[in-house]
């Protein structure tokens, strides 16, 4: 379309020409026309430059627009790398910090066990490509479910379910991505120098949610159901996953579990968990 414009210019300007050249000619003879030559280009000639500036400038403009376009696109795919899509959002028009409490999600956590023996084994670049492998398929396994991960650290993989879009069905969404967390271990295992574990364990509850620091901010969470959650899984069992009597509560009667146990939790005394083993369905 922006290429149309000159070729309209170069045909009025050829039209011109033709006009104030053939009229005089046909009417008044030669001398005419030939007087008329030389204003006739001229004019047609500023015409032509003048439509080539003003079609440079428009290309220029569009081409800015371009490359601003392609840098906010960028910059949004970096943010949402960090942070949920509709936490960007609003953190680009909201003014002042974003905090949100949420009365009912489930949270996550996830390590592995008898990680630092592998890590002191194996070199960094290594270590290195075997986690980003495992954490990658749990990444895609959250965004199949729409639960939003949080953060990782070291060899621990948090996530939570019911934030920042709301899921009424928290609890069994995080319960089958536990059960594909193990089910994607078991897979990439025998990658690993040495036979590994992974401790799984799940709270339910409120918990309150926002976007913290200037620099390197991130999405996170706080709350009892947090330290909860963080409870199942470093008092689990490895290739268990426990869940608390709040999230039992919920999934009962579409999963299978454990007997309940009676769990001496630091800093919570004791706690009825129940390991889940699979779904009923």
């Amino acid at each position: 379309l922006l290429r149309l414009r000159m070729h309209a210019v170069l045909v009025m300007a050829g039209v011109y020409t033709a006009v104030c050249l053939s009229l005089p000619g046909a009417l008044q003879g030669v001398d005419a026309l030939a007087r008329n030559v030389a204003p006739t280009l001229g004019l047609a000639a500023i015409a032509v430059v003048i439509g080539f500036s003003l079609e440079k400038l428009r290309r220029t403009d569009y081409l800015r627009q371009r490359e601003v376009e392609a840098e906010q696109a960028r910059s949004d795919e970096l943010l949402h790398n960090v942070l949920p899509a509709p936490i960007a959002r609003r953190l680009r028009t909201e003014p002042g910090g974003i905090a949100d409490s949420a009365p009912e999600v489930s949270v996550l956590f996830s390590d592995i066990v008898g990680f630092t023996p592998v890590s002191e084994a194996l070199a960094p670049e290594d270590l290195v490509q075997l986690l980003d492998t495992m954490f990658r398929e749990f990444d895609e396994l959250c965004e199949a479910r729409g639960i939003e991960k949080i953060k990782t650290v070291g060899d621990a993989y948090m996530a939570v379910a019911g934030l920042p879009e709301p899921d009424p069905d928290h609890a069994a969404s995080l319960a089958e991505l536990a059960l594909d967390m193990q089910r994607t271990l078991a897979r990439l295992s025998p990658a690993w120098p040495s036979p590994i574990a992974m401790r799984i364990g799940i709270a339910s509850g409120p918990v309150v949610a926002g976007v913290i620091g200037r620099r390197r901010f991130t999405y996170d969470l706080w709350g009892d159901t947090v330290n909860t959650a963080s409870r199942m899984e470093s008092h689990g069992r490895p290739h268990r996953i426990q869940v608390s009597a709040a999230t039992h509560a919920l999934l009962e009667s579409r999963y299978t579990f454990s007997d309940p146990q009676v769990v001496d939790v630091k800093g919570k005394g004791p706690m009825t968990t129940y390991f889940l083993l699979g779904s009923n369905l």
